[in-house]
């Protein structure tokens, strides 16, 4: 697997990038429900009198559904570049979603954590596989802000979590919060039939028919730099371009600011109603809180792309780091509520709007043959991360210093994100 190149810029009709942006928005919607519903959740599981959670054990449940996206990123991802990336992209989708009525229904602690972790499998390779298709189908000079728009749809997905458990817990505590988590299978029909496969896929595996038809069905040349050899880019093939002495340098960093980032995103993310209340809010403003949270970083997710692909994707991202850092960690100073609320939704900006472009960024930066499977082993590195941060958050919460503790954890995570985007070099 040698001289891989991206393929030559062209025209691609809006009606195609609008598409596969839409969809791979709705999937990520689904996923964003799905991993913002235990945070939602928190507080009424820790209230279960049958179950009697621990905050460590409860941020171990959380921490199996990220145990599972670490392998399904490793997995799924590597299986999208040999097997097809629209094929994957669904039995993804149906995974995780069948798996929060699993979860709804468990009767133990240890059955729910199961279900998570399976589910985990299918939300940790459908990332990779939306990171490579929106890339693929989006043009040169808008490829962040399509992939800031696409991935809005996870943080309107907590968002959604947040406002069903503000309307579902009260009344029917955390049980019917997770079984809202099967409704995205009914849209799996409408992605089966609308979702193109990648023509850069197609084309790496030799199946020029289908790539020929394909095009001329979307309106596109087919991509001529990629090399069709037929060679398949299995784990090997994969770690040595990824790995080369080129690419290497690039590579640590991007794994390195993409660990801390999701170590601070799904640490608040579990942990933030909870952190609040302990700080003498009530459930419902300690689940407004992880509205605001998931709210601006969808909006964040967008701004930043905008920003990015006008000057400079490298800059942005180290800014927006260095923004979320400094207002987590103004969240010990205990102003008003007003006050936090803007710390909190600045908080959002500066981690999940800044982590998904970062994995936009990375996506791009990767020769075409390796970039869904490349950028899943550098998620799934980084959902080591993401599995610190909820046990780091219940390890914390444990201790007598209070929420201050959670609050410097995760400030100096963004803080180390800063600094390893910063030293990325420029692509060779």
């Amino acid at each position: 697997m040698t001289n891989y190149q991206h393929p030559p810029q062209q025209h691609i009709p809006g009606r195609v990038t609008g598409l596969v942006v839409l969809l791979c928005w709705l999937a990520i919607f689904a996923e964003g429900y799905d991993l913002g519903v235990l945070g939602a959740a928190m507080p009424a599981l820790l209230e279960d009198p049958q179950w009697q959670l621990t905050p460590l054990k409860a941020g171990l449940l959380g921490s199996y559904t990220l145990l599972g996206m670490l392998i399904g990123g490793l997995t799924i991802s590597t299986l999208s570049e040999l097997r097809g990336r629209k094929p994957m992209f669904i039995v993804c989708l149906c995974l995780f979603s069948l798996t929060m009525g699993g979860a709804a229904w468990a009767p133990t602690p240890e059955i729910f954590g199961l279900f998570r972790f399976i589910g985990g499998l299918g939300l940790g390779g459908i990332i990779p596989i939306a990171a490579a298709l929106t890339t693929e189908y989006s043009p040169a000079g808008r490829k962040s802000f399509n992939y800031g728009l696409m991935y809005s749809g996870y943080s309107i997905g907590i968002l959604g979590a947040a406002l069903v458990a503000m309307w579902l817990l009260p009344v029917g505590g955390w049980r019917p919060v997770m079984g809202v988590g099967v409704i995205p299978l009914l849209i799996v029909p409408l992605i089966a039939w609308l979702m193109p496969e990648s023509l850069e896929f197609l084309v790496a595996k030799g199946r020029q028919a289908e790539a020929q038809a394909l095009a001329k069905k979307l309106g596109l040349a087919v991509p001529r730099k990629v090399e069709a050899t037929g060679a398949r880019p299995g784990i090997w093939s994969v770690l040595a371009e990824i790995f080369s002495p080129r690419n290497a340098f690039a590579t640590a960093c991007f794994w390195v600011g993409l660990f801390t980032g999701l170590l601070m995103v799904y640490g608040l993310n579990t942990w933030l109603p909870q952190i609040m209340r302990k700080s003498g809010y009530d459930l419902g403003s300690s689940l407004a809180f992880l509205a605001v949270f998931s709210l601006t970083s969808a909006a964040g997710g967008i701004l930043i792309g905008r920003v990015a692909d006008r000057i400079g994707v490298k800059v942005t991202l180290v800014a927006s780091y260095l923004i979320g850092a400094v207002c987590i960690a103004a969240l010990t100073l205990k102003g008003s509520l007003l006050t936090n609320y803007v710390l909190v939704a600045l908080a959002g900006f500066g981690s999940i709007s800044a982590s998904l472009i970062l994995t936009s960024y990375l996506a791009n930066y990767l020769a075409a043959p390796v970039r869904s499977a490349g950028t899943g082993w550098a998620l799934s590195f980084a959902r080591i991360g993401a599995l610190s941060g909820p046990l780091l958050g219940g390890y914390l919460a444990d201790l007598p210093m209070g929420a201050q503790s959670n609050f410097y954890a995760f400030g100096a995570a963004g803080l180390l994100s800063a600094v390893a985007v910063f030293l990325i070099p420029a692509r060779k």
